[in-house]
């Protein structure tokens, strides 16, 4: 075996990339620009924070960096990798509740929409508890198939 000091490289492992884990693990950004996507993934990196750090972090929906803030105990956020580290994953938590909220919202339209096929736009918003003018703002029927089918924190086998 010859000796090649500093000049050995570890090769990548066969089974899943760093870029197939980021790509898991940022699948709600499906809709976002892959110029964004990378320079999301370009931060964690740059922070040290790694994809199964952010999928914790989603999974617990911000949990526990909410429980760590709220202590208010010094030093809290050095268990997470520091300020900027939290700072990005509280971020990504947000960015994920927004995808989840676009995705209540378009199933919510396409039920409006249907409601309205058979009652008027005055007992939809009465039902609904909404003015009958956003009743057809709602009725905008559009379930997108970039949205996610599950959320991180729900398991299929």
């Amino acid at each position: 075996m010859e000796r090649n000091p500093r000049g050995d490289k570890l090769q990548p492992g066969p089974a899943s990339s760093t870029a197939d884990q980021w790509t898991r693990v940022l699948a709600h950004r499906r809709k976002d620009a892959p110029t964004t996507v990378a320079a999301v993934i370009e931060r964690f990196e740059a922070a040290g924070v790694t994809p199964d750090q952010v999928a914790s972090h989603l999974e617990d929906g911000g949990d526990r960096l909410y429980a760590a803030a709220a202590s208010a105990a010094e030093g809290w956020a050095a268990g997470f990798g520091g300020e900027r580290a939290v700072a990005l994953l509280a971020a990504e938590v947000s960015a994920l509740m927004s995808h989840l909220v676009a995705r209540a919202a378009s199933v919510r339209s396409v039920c409006v929409e249907a409601l309205l096929d058979e009652f008027s736009a005055v007992t939809v918003a009465g039902a609904l508890g909404v003015a009958r003018q956003k009743v057809y703002e709602l009725a905008r029927p559009s379930v997108d198939p970039a949205y996610l089918t599950t959320t991180p924190w729900r398991h299929h086998e």
